[in-house]
């Protein structure tokens, strides 16, 4: 054990493991964070859950802006949507612990990234709310039920991400095999009758031509979410120890969904224009579920009617599940990104505040209302089309912006001429979509008003002095070194961890049983951070800003110097206290680990799994577990 005492001192134990010293106070904390556990394929899972849903609905709105000539325009749509991806795996590459555009843009100044992010949460609630509704027409609600259909669904997301997100990934990944496997399907069904005979040429100038584009490029919302969840992912070989690379794993991740996005889009869009003419008013009419449609004409061309509508249902329902699962994503990064913002001090502390199961209350319920509100507000599909790009490409062009006028990011020149290209055509694509659509303007507008707003009364209450209070439970307590400064204690022959979230009896039959063995006892609170993103500003949690750990430590150390047990509290933020737990006993290398019974109800054991179990599963071998009922 390598420990060094004093004020303001940062030492380590093994790995991962912080001794924080605070000369404010003699209580002392060993800190430890969650490492790094999001692999590459899981990311591309999460990303393909939101980018690779855009083929299910811009086929279908490329043919009902330029009908059979619209080839053209899907081709572009293909092409940016892979230029970006290859700007992203860039950006991955130079921001480790989350690249998005509210990391980007705080490079040049505060309020540059308050706008990069109130865009992207533009974005995010239009791509929930679009979502939505695309995955009931997927499964054949009829038009009247849509609306409030799509409604139902936010609530009920909502209600389910109040337990955390923790099985996004998972999730994601079981969906986006059989999506694949869907769209492989579609087009093997289509070969045998794809042809240039019926594509029409472009007849409109070209003004018209990439306003079409323009009003179609709906593939490259998600890609954002890739760069701030380099936050998480799992660290190249040979990473520099303290410093993870994670360019390697970014790529790996981007790279299949960008091609598979593209390539199948442009593939789909080919398909769709090799339908005999005479469809052209059913494909118009379902162009909200056009790769539905293709299944059902395709399949039932090679091997009959009944069978094109067996394959047309699975394909609905696969689609279906799969934009239910971006709609998830986009609810569960809007958490993220408001939370993020409030533990910045850009957004009120309200939203930061967190639940029992390290969900932020408030910012879910923004999550929540706000595509509820732009869904009441919209009246059919096709104007929830129009107010989506505005917020994702205005994202994209902070993010790409700020990156390509950093000279502190290690960019080579053809890759800062690559972004500044890529920044120059999403400008135009921005500029004409606030021209043409303005509809989505006043959105995007009443969203930067609003958020401004709390912006501006964030800053002028973090300058007001207000009455710190102390927090019931830690009232009256002194705070008390129990064995001296940590560098004078002596390691222990035995070691026990008890993972508590109070003085309760687990606590107390911990401590006997360390004076019974002459044990050192490490106090043990896991706050639970239930978000998507988890950036630098998550990881930055401390115990101190912890009202709950500040009055266990406190009386935990106090308790154990009446009994004359060393005894040494240990704080970890993490979205899995299962894991984090087993991580630290094995880290301390201590000889027990005691828990209490759960006292999950029965859904938050369906979404969240059960505590002790995933410690048990995980715990090594030769550590003893003790669970007090």
């Amino acid at each position: 054990m390598n420990t060094t005492g004093g004020a303001g001192v940062i030492s380590r134990i093994d790995s991962g493991v912080e001794i924080a010293c605070n000369s404010t106070s003699s209580v002392q904390a060993l800190e430890q964070q969650r490492p790094r556990n999001l692999d590459w394929k899981r990311a591309a899972a999460l990303l393909y859950g939101d980018w690779g849903t855009s083929k299910a609905y811009v086929i279908g709105l490329a043919f009902a802006a330029s009908g059979f000539a619209s080839l053209p325009v899907i081709l572009a749509v293909s092409a940016i949507t892979l230029l970006v991806g290859v700007n992203y795996m860039i950006i991955c590459r130079c921001f480790p612990d989350g690249g998005g555009v509210y990391s980007a843009a705080r490079m040049h100044g505060r309020t540059l990234s308050v706008v990069g992010a109130l865009l992207l949460i533009a974005d995010l609630t239009v791509t929930a709310a679009l979502s939505g509704w695309a995955a009931l027409s997927y499964l054949g609600v009829p038009g009247g039920w849509m609306m409030w259909g799509a409604m139902g669904v936010m609530v009920l997301i909502g209600l389910i991400n109040n337990y955390g997100p923790r099985h996004s990934g998972t999730f994601a990944a079981m969906l986006a095999v059989p999506a694949v496997v869907m769209v492989v399907g579609i087009l093997l069904f289509a070969l045998p009758h794809l042809t240039t005979a019926r594509l029409e040429p472009l007849h409109e100038d070209f003004s018209s031509i990439w306003i079409a584009f323009v009003g179609v490029i709906l593939a490259l919302s998600g890609v954002e979410a890739m760069a701030n969840l380099t936050g998480t992912l799992k660290p190249d070989k040979n990473s520099p120890p303290g410093q993870p690379r994670v360019g390697r794993s970014s790529f790996k991740a981007i790279l299949p969904v960008a091609l598979e996005v593209s390539i199948g889009t442009a593939l789909l869009g080919w398909a769709m224009l090799s339908l005999p003419r005479n469809l052209a008013p059913e494909m118009l009419e379902r162009k909200e579920d056009m790769l539905r449609f293709l299944a059902e004409r395709f399949s039932a061309m090679s091997l009959g009617l009944e069978f094109g509508v067996v394959f047309g249902w699975m394909v609905g329902i696969v689609f279906a599940l799969l934009l239910l699962s971006a709609v998830n994503t986009a609810v569960s990064a809007l958490v993220g990104v408001v939370y993020m913002m409030s533990r910045e001090g850009d957004m009120p502390h309200l939203f930061a505040r967190l639940n029992r199961h390290g969900v932020p209350v408030w910012a879910l319920v923004a999550a929540v209302l706000l595509p509820v509100i732009v869904l009441a507000g919209t009246e059919n599909f096709d104007a929830l089309a129009a107010l989506y790009a505005i917020g994702v490409v205005g994202a994209i062009c902070v993010n790409l912006g700020s990156c390509t006028l950093s000279r502190a990011l290690p960019l080579h020149w053809a890759e800062r001429g690559l972004m500044g290209a890529t920044f120059l055509i999403l400008c135009a694509v921005e500029l004409t979509i606030a021209r043409t659509k303005p509809d989505a303007l006043f959105f995007v507008v009443c969203v930067l008003v609003v958020g401004l707003g709390l912006f501006a009364v964030s800053k002028h209450l973090a300058r007001t002095p207000s009455l710190q209070t102390v927090p019931t439970a830690a009232s009256g307590m002194r705070a008390y070194a129990a064995a001296g400064p940590v560098a004078e204690r002596q390691p222990k022959a035995v070691r026990i961890l008890v993972c508590v979230r109070g003085f309760t009896p687990v606590l107390a039959f911990a401590m006997e049983e360390a004076c019974l063995r002459g044990a050192a006892l490490y106090v043990m609170h896991v706050r639970e951070v239930a978000v998507l993103y988890r950036g630098p500003v998550v990881s930055r949690l401390k115990w101190q800003d912890d009202p709950e750990a500040r009055a266990l430590f406190h009386a935990a150390m106090e308790r154990g110097g009446e009994l004359g047990i060393e005894t040494v509290p240990v704080f970890a933020s993490s979205s899995e206290p299962g894991q984090i737990i087993a991580d630290t006993a094995a880290t301390l290398g201590v000889d027990m680990v005691i828990l209490g019974a759960t006292h999950r109800s029965g859904m938050a054991k369906l979404l969240k799994g059960d505590v002790a179990m995933d410690v048990a599963n995980s715990l090594p071998d030769n550590i003893a577990l003790v669970i007090v009922g």
